[in-house]
């Protein structure tokens, strides 16, 4: 039987060209290369603000945002990365921070002629994301975070893994199998619609064969031992836009984000929406988007 994301990818592609969008893959340095979906029209594009999305553990760049690419291409200039071992992005390095994937997208997209942008982030997208508003402040002019923490400590490492019911974060996320496929969905989704089983274990071969052993060692990268994490101080205008029902980052990591943000964030939840709330909900999250991005760039103005 033919993989059914194997015939749904080149369509999202035609679609995402209909969008005004474009595949470039931009060599970081020898070895190492980002796929991104880039606007066609360059000269227009430079026209209008740009943003940023970067995805989550689960799924890559297009596959993520989707729905969102279609929703704001005609007035912002979209950036959609895939994050190093996903998608088409490579290195051979044997880096695996968040810093260095942070890294590799700030130089992407510089040499994509993107001097300032807001970065849209979900989940491991949102703790890279902050990782390049501390990096390069110059690039990163505001963020919106969605379901995500400013690291993954061991304490929210701790308290997240108990609320979901699984004892390590590559077990959830690197799963083996169809049940396991199905399972990352369901505890990522407030209510996940019925799924025939051949569809996750498509998922299973086309999202989760390739890169396991990178993956891992980048979740082994992440975690923050508490004693050393002090958070830094952004400058950026800051907005969090989560799901109402989340259980991974739940609304109490909502919070204590805003604390540790010192209060100068925004937060608006989605009820009836879990981690994946830009797929489960993706008209109400566009929606709450857009208005987000209008107050960023009323008037023309990008501080």
């Amino acid at each position: 039987m033919v993989n059914t994301l194997s015939l749904y990818k080149p369509l999202l592609r035609g679609l995402m060209k209909l969008a005004g969008m474009n595949r470039r893959v931009v060599e970081i340095e020898s070895g190492t290369a980002i796929n991104f979906w880039v606007p066609s029209d360059e000269t227009s594009s430079k026209k209008k603000p740009a943003v940023v999305f970067l995805h989550g553990f689960g799924f890559d760049g297009i596959l993520t945002w989707q729905f969102q690419v279609f929703a704001l291409a005609n007035k912002y200039a979209v950036y959609v990365p895939d994050f190093l071992f996903f998608g088409d992005s490579i290195t051979d390095k044997s880096e695996r921070s968040p810093a260095f994937q942070a890294e590799c997208m700030a130089k992407g997209l510089w040499k994509l002629g993107v001097e300032k942008c807001t970065v849209v982030g979900l989940s491991y997208g949102g703790m890279v994301g902050f990782k390049m508003a501390e990096m390069y402040p110059h690039l990163v002019d505001s963020m919106v975070i969605t379901c995500s923490v400013m690291a993954l400590t061991e304490s929210i490492t701790r308290d997240g893994l108990q609320r979901i019911g699984f004892p390590s974060w590559p077990q959830y996320l690197i799963p083996e199998t169809v049940k396991g496929v199905k399972t990352l969905l369901d505890v990522a989704f407030y209510k996940l619609p019925w799924i025939p089983n051949f569809i996750y274990k498509d998922i299973l071969e086309d999202m989760y064969f390739d890169h396991r052993k990178e993956r891992h060692e980048l979740l082994e990268d992440l975690i923050v031992k508490d004693k050393n994490f002090t958070a830094p101080h952004f400058t950026q205008r800051i907005h969090l836009l989560w799901g109402g029902e989340d259980i991974i980052f739940d609304k109490t990591e909502a919070r204590n984000l805003i604390e540790l943000l010192q209060g100068k964030a925004t937060l608006h939840c989605i009820e009836r929406a879990g981690h994946l709330v830009e797929l489960e909900r993706p008209f109400v999250y566009n929606r709450q988007l857009k208005k987000i991005l209008a107050s960023l760039y009323e008037d023309g103005k990008e501080n």
